[in-house]
């Protein structure tokens, strides 16, 4: 009785491709301004054109309402006429707006995800700063380390700052109702 046993195989060094390196957020730029070269119709709007445009634009994102009204396009001639647009014509564009909505969704995923990053590395980067200015605090008690004191006088300086900005202008607040007076009443 022989017993053959068989090693599992294990995958050469070389056989491995080595892990890519991160991408830079410059190259990202590059290949996206390049990428943008090459979409059509990639049109700016300011934020009220798109808003005027979503609300005209409600009975498109209403998938049946569209395909019926494709669908009228194609059983009468004087609907093609009026409307100057072929059933397949209007079909393909139908197509297409759904393949560039999955497009805009992969971006926006996209998007969030390097928001989201960056939100982390802000709240790492205030985590440091807060952590080297309580260490560099204490060390600049000792005259050893009096030229930590520039460093910490300045950052008292801007938090001060900081704290002393007014926020953004917001609505005027009504005058609370003088003392003793009466709520008005309709009549």
């Amino acid at each position: 009785m022989s017993t053959n046993q068989q090693l599992p195989q294990t995958a050469s060094p070389a056989a491995t491709p080595p892990p890519e390196p991160a991408i830079t957020p410059e190259a990202i730029i590059e290949q996206l301004r390049a990428l943008s070269a090459h979409i059509p119709e990639v049109t700016p709007l300011a934020s009220e054109q798109r808003a005027v445009l979503r609300r005209r634009g409600r009975t498109s994102r209403n998938v049946e309402l569209l395909r019926s009204s494709i669908s009228m396009i194609g059983s009468a001639d004087l609907v093609t006429q009026a409307v100057g647009h072929d059933a397949g014509e209007v079909r393909e564009m139908f197509d297409e707006r759904t393949r560039w909505g999955a497009v805009e969704d992969e971006l926006r995923a996209m998007l969030n995800g390097i928001v989201g990053a960056n939100l982390v590395r802000n709240q790492r980067l205030a985590f440091i700063a807060d952590r080297a200015y309580g260490v560099g605090s204490q060390l600049a008690r000792d005259p050893e380390h009096a030229g930590l004191v520039p460093h910490v006088q300045e950052i008292k300086r801007l938090k001060k700052l900081e704290r002393r900005r007014k926020p953004a202008v917001t609505a005027p607040k009504t005058p609370p109702p003088a003392v003793g007076a009466l709520p008005e009443t309709k009549a």
